[in-house]
């Protein structure tokens, strides 16, 4: 549901406020409406929407932030960040964003009347985001405590015999992880774990990948169009999770590379068949390659219905969730379970 509120003279719309992620801004007389992406505490604007909303060219907005990074007024590293965003081709592309603290100076800069407006605007939407982000963390610590209470009582029945106290901890205890992770995916606040491994990635090269298909394609090829690239995607997308920026890794840890990897080859539908097989075979072979298959007493760390559900779960999701899917398999595949 949209919801509208209507402060002075500008008009916001927030989109799905339990999620937020993506608030819409209207400026004055709603001749210009900008998605601004909500992430790390700040907001973010591509160079086309600080163009449209500075009401400027896109070179000058350019040449404004180069000199803000000249200049040292700010580090480039920290104001700008990559996000993945879905194309009109269905293509995934990384897009460059650039957060609140560099809109702010580039509207010093062009002495526009709007930077003001939208840094006035910002600092009331991101007051609003970390009061209610303190909000559900208050609220899942009364959660947590009003259940240890229930535990806690039932386990102290006279009637409950030694047996049942340890069946009913031993559940808990068991599935108290996964049950959270639900629980943050039915109110979409997954966050990214912090349990993950950051060390020397080996990726999956164009050429192997494809020796691994032609070897999929003998067990599950009935035609020839298994495994038929439809375009060249298939190789951008194992080249894009390896990708740095910077000097540094544009997704840091193996489970995020991981994640992503099943992403990509899943969603950009780069074979004539075979996209969920191959993209789930493929992802297979990079957790191998990289040691995170398999958990240090040999036992696989993702069942058969883990995987389906996983490669499922993204074939069926919109573009505009692939934060949350992605968090979500690197909870199932970091070293927790």
């Amino acid at each position: 549901m949209i919801k509208k509120r209507v402060r002075e003279k500008e008009t916001i719309y927030l989109s799905n406020p339990d999620k937020g992620e993506i608030t819409i801004y209207q400026t004055p007389g709603g001749k210009t409406n900008l998605e601004v992406r909500l992430e790390k505490e700040t907001v973010w604007l591509t160079l086309n929407q600080m163009a449209e909303l500075f009401e400027r060219d896109k070179s000058v907005i350019y040449r404004h932030l180069r000199n803000v990074f000249i200049s040292n007024e700010l580090k480039r590293n920290s104001v700008v960040a990559f996000f993945a965003t879905t194309a009109s081709d269905r293509k995934i592309y990384q897009v460059e964003y650039f957060n609140l603290d560099a809109i702010i100076s580039v509207g010093y800069r062009v002495n526009s009347k709007r930077g003001t407006q939208f840094r006035i605007w910002a600092t009331q939407v991101l007051r609003d985001h970390i009061l209610k982000g303190y909000s559900v963390n208050k609220r899942r610590l009364g959660e947590l405590r009003r259940s240890l209470q229930l535990i806690e009582h039932v386990l102290e029945r006279p009637e409950t015999t030694t047996d049942e106290s340890k069946s009913l901890l031993k559940l808990v205890t068991d599935y108290a992880y996964a049950l959270e992770v639900l629980d943050d995916y039915d109110h979409q606040r997954i966050q990214k774990p912090a349990l993950v491994q950051k060390k020397a990635a080996q990726g999956i090269p164009y050429e192997e990948a494809r020796r691994i298909i032609d070897r999929l394609a003998e067990t599950y090829g009935a035609s020839d169009l298994f495994g038929r690239e439809k375009d060249r995607s298939l190789a951008g997308s194992l080249e894009a999770v390896m990708q740095t920026f910077d000097g540094k890794d544009l997704y840091p840890s193996l489970e995020e590379k991981a994640a992503h990897l099943l992403y990509f080859l899943v969603k950009n539908h780069s074979f004539v068949d075979g996209n969920k097989r191959i993209g789930a075979a493929l992802f297979l072979w990079f957790m191998d390659k990289n040691g995170l298959l398999y958990r240090s007493d040999k036992t696989r760390r993702i069942a058969d219905n883990a995987l389906v559900a996983m490669t499922l779960m993204i074939a069926e999701s919109y573009a505009r969730e692939k934060g949350v899917i992605v968090n979500l398999i690197i909870h199932l595949i970091n070293g927790k379970n």
